[in-house]
């Protein structure tokens, strides 16, 4: 695992990175608050359609560098391994929505695509902006996404809660139809062929180690001199099978690739587990090899050597290969192989159509392109109008006051956030382990937020309902992830509650509590016992609701539960992708976050 990284700071790392992909394409413009990279519409464009993709960084070049002409309108960039905010999201849309735009944009057929891996955190996010959107007219009836699910490594018993994951097939997707849409084609068929694209995808990684995040101590490596890793994840999560080779030497490629293409190509009756997408004998494919981040381009030509020999020995007719780098898992050491199933004759869209529109050169740097221009000053390209869309409510700063409640409500926040600052470097060694490694830091980004708007004074603990959305404001700007997007949810609908209840003199936590928790199920399919953080928070919610309000017993049924992760095969969130083993020896760390953050307020029994 390579831990040394050639960087300035980690905390500054994806804005550099965004600011280095507008030097190569004057073209592009960057919000740098949302951490949006965007190509404006140009005034002669026949373009009606915006596409949109975005995720958690360290996918690179996926998927900001594929932002331009042919390929993506917008990519939006959470921290790295998080998914990027609901409210990144939305400030996405309005920067590219062809309605926004006025001109020729506004013709019948036009509207904005996003394009969303299938991973909770992103999922819940980009679901969460396109709802909020659904409130404006403007957006209500023309902003779509469709969704990539093109994994073929874990089972489906696995999976029946979160589905199969997205992986370097996005890419693919948004090539074909990013050039569809470049060519003038309405929302309604860019959406129609992106959506034949996603349902015959099949995609399989496989590495001989682990990538590491910046900013994180460096982790034990599991696997061994001699071993790979098939189906690991580009979030670290492990994989469902590992190879073995001799003498100390993984096994060679001609070994592995056939079980690869197996995998990838097994039709349902064979295993009905897997099978995701029918291959008849000599259909025509596409391939895709895909650099994983830390291959290196001698090996990973002969990785594409030894994938044409299995699949053409398969039977199945090969139009056309693509090897590069194209969606990483930061410095992973490893590939992924990805096949698209390509229509037969008669069938709608064509063959001939697709390959028309993945042969086709986009202007992105991802691809290879230059702009054959010199860069132009940052401060030209950097967006900093102020976004029209209002979905929060502001605090406001008010001066000390010498009530002892509000700084009671204060000082037990403040301790809550030093607790799980304190705790980072513990939750990250789980996450490691058992997830993608982000998972102490993420709680720490949040905690941090937090305590600066307490010294800035906009949370003050005069009023409640304002404190919680304010610390909500903060789990969705600088949380990310599934986890910021949850914690946004529960603290908004905490303040619904608390203000449904502010009638009464005594503040009602049962009730506020369950009106979180019930606003939270909404939003995710995850139910007690699922090694989440739900798993705790359930068992706090509904203690108070039949104790009489005992909130330090209710405590310790969160703690308990969280405890009982330790062994518990996940249901849902992203550790639900991995055989499991070794994560399964740690408490889910989501979970045990929650209960650091509850003994933090809580504090001991009196």
């Amino acid at each position: 695992m390579a831990s040394k990284h050639l960087i300035n700071s980690p905390s500054t790392l994806v804005i550099e990175s965004l600011e280095g992909l507008c030097l190569l394409n004057p073209d592009l413009r960057l919000d740098k608050d949302a951490r949006v990279l965007f190509r404006p519409f140009s005034s002669d464009s026949s373009q009606r359609v915006a596409l949109i993709c975005g995720g958690g960084s360290g996918h690179e070049p996926a998927h900001a560098a594929f932002v331009g002409k042919g390929l993506l309108t917008a990519a939006v960039s959470g921290s790295v391994f998080a998914s990027p905010s609901g409210k990144q999201v939305r400030r996405a849309v309005e920067l590219v929505h062809p309605q926004n735009l006025g001109s020729g944009s506004t013709e019948e057929g036009a509207g904005t695509l996003i394009i969303v891996k299938n991973y909770t955190g992103d999922v819940l996010n980009f679901g969460l902006a396109k709802e909020a959107l659904g409130s404006y007219p403007a957006y209500a009836n023309s902003v779509r996404f469709i969704t990539v699910a093109d994994d073929v490594a874990v089972p489906r018993s696995r999976i029946t809660l979160v589905g199969r994951r997205g992986l370097a097939g996005t890419v693919l997707t948004y090539k074909i139809i990013g050039e569809l849409a470049a060519r003038g084609a309405s929302l309604d068929e860019v959406e129609k062929v992106g959506q034949y694209v996603v349902e015959n995808l099949a995609s399989i990684g496989v590495a001989t180690g682990h990538s590491h995040v910046p900013g994180t101590e460096r982790g034990q490596d599991v696997l061994g001199d001699d071993e790979i890793e098939v189906g690991m994840g580009i979030h670290n999560e492990p994989g469902v099978l590992r190879l073995h080779g001799s003498s100390g030497l993984p096994p060679p490629l001609s070994e592995i690739m056939p079980r690869l293409v197996n995998l990838l190509t097994v039709s349902q009756d064979e295993d009905p587990e897997r099978g995701w997408v029918s291959f008849a004998p000599s259909a025509d494919v596409v391939l895709m090899v895909n650099n994983l981040g830390g291959l290196s381009p001698l090996e990973l030509s002969a990785v594409s050597v030894e994938a044409i020999k299995a699949i053409s020995d398969k039977g199945l007719k090969i139009k056309r290969v693509l090897c590069g780098t194209y969606m990483t898992s930061l410095n992973m050491p490893g590939f992924s192989l990805t096949l698209l199933k390509l229509p037969s004759a008669g069938q709608e869209p064509s063959q001939d159509l697709l390959l028309s529109l993945l042969d086709s050169p986009p202007e992105a740097s991802g691809w290879g392109w230059v702009s054959g221009r010199a860069p132009v000053p940052l401060t030209d390209q950097i967006v900093s109008t102020p976004s029209s869309l209002s979905t929060s409510v502001s605090t406001t700063k008010t001066t000390s006051s010498n009530d002892p409640g509000a700084r009671q409500v204060v000082e037990v926040i403040r301790r809550a956030c030093n607790a799980l600052i304190h705790v980072e470097p513990e939750l990250t060694r789980m996450d490691t382990v058992a997830g993608d490694g982000d998972c102490g830091l993420t709680l720490k980004a949040g905690a941090e937020g937090v305590l600066s708007l307490i010294q800035s004074n906009e949370i003050n603990g005069h009023d409640l309902p304002t404190t919680f959305i304010a610390i909500a404001g903060v789990a969705e700007d600088k949380m990310g992830g599934t986890s910021g997007g949850l914690y946004s949810i529960f603290f908004s609908a905490l303040a619904q509650g608390l203000r449904s209840s502010s009638s009464t003199p005594e503040v009602n936590w049962p009730s506020a509590l369950n009106h979180a928790l019930t606003k939270l199920y909404t939003y995710t399919r995850a139910r007690p016992p699922s090694r989440t953080l739900v798993d705790p928070l359930d068992a706090f919610v509904k203690g108070l609701s039949t104790e009489k309000a005992d909130f330090y017993g209710s405590f310790e049924k969160a703690q308990e539960a969280a405890r009982a992760t330790r062994g518990m095969q996940a249901k849902a969130g992203r550790a639900v992708y991995g055989g499991g083993e070794e994560g399964e020896e740690e408490m889910d760390p989501g979970a045990w976050g929650v209960a650091i953050l509850l003994k933090a307020i809580i504090g001991e029994r009196s």
